[in-house]
């Protein structure tokens, strides 16, 4: 049986999350060439990527995280046309996801969450029989995303770390779950400060101590904060978890392949 992993490129680290609806291109090209290795080494990927500049926005914006609301937001849209907008965005950046993979020659699938996801958080509704018929050699690509909830909320948002807690749990033979970050090696102790050195913790367990930072004016997701906890929840499901700085090339490749690299590894009793 082929080993399978799980990956998720942050939105931080594909996109320039400052500025609205910019890719990265130099990181994702990068990032795809360095698939391509491990895809050769006969190993079955599941890649999941954050939103960054292209969803998260918005979605602060129409407060589309809490779902429907009855009170005024300011802004040209109705929830509902946000809803829209942010899905068709999260597919513009995923267009250029997968034409970085069709590049490189990696035959890969696109499964955007609102299409087979109900709910959000880590007990959403899906089946999973897609990833798990498909077959070897299929990089099987989805992604942070708007989805339907029940009423009163009617939508929400499905972050890609919940995505890829679930994905360890409900897919056969995942072995490793790697998030490729932007900016940091890992889990800092404390929340990075320019001028100041980072200190990284190699190995963290429930009880490590760490300052996480979450841009709220950003993130409607969780941050930092989120990536750790979902990553303790698939590490419990005998698999290694490794955060890691997606912008050193070869990181990537080497967690991927489960090789030592810098970056953060998570561990449970």
């Amino acid at each position: 049986m082929r080993e399978r992993v799980v990956v998720k490129w942050g939105g931080g680290l594909i996109t320039e999350k400052a500025e609205l609806k910019t890719a990265n291109h130099s990181v994702i090209d990068r990032l795809a060439a360095e698939l391509t290795e491990v895809v050769n080494n006969g190993i079955d990927v599941v890649l999941v990527h954050g939103a960054g500049s292209f969803g998260h926005l918005k979605a602060k914006q129409y407060r589309l995280a809490e779902g429907r609301t009855e009170e005024e937001i300011e802004g040209p849209m109705t929830q509902d046309e946000a809803v829209t907008a942010v899905r068709n965005d999260m597919i513009e950046l995923n267009d250029h996801i997968m034409a970085a993979l069709t590049a490189q020659e990696i035959s890969a699938v696109r499964l955007p969450p609102h299409d087979w996801v109900h709910g959000t958080g880590l007990d959403f509704e899906a089946k999973f029989d897609l990833f798990n018929s498909a077959p070897s050699g299929i990089v099987m690509v989805t992604f942070g995303d708007v989805v339907s909830r029940d009423a009163p909320f009617d939508f929400g948002i499905l972050s890609g770390d919940d995505l890829v807690a679930r994905l360890v749990q409900e897919l056969h033979d995942v072995k490793r779950l790697v998030f490729a970050m932007g900016g940091v090696d890992g889990v800092l102790r404390h929340a990075p400060k320019e001028g100041e050195a980072q200190e990284l913790i190699e190995r963290l367990n429930p009880d490590t101590n760490y300052t996480g930072e979450h841009a709220t004016e950003m993130d409607v997701t969780g941050g930092i904060g989120l990536k750790v906890k979902r990553g303790f929840d698939a590490a419990k499901h005998e698999c290694d978890v490794m955060l890691i700085n997606g912008e050193v090339p070869g990181r990537f490749t080497s967690a991927c392949l489960g090789h030592e690299v810098i970056g953060t590894r998570l561990t449970v009793p």
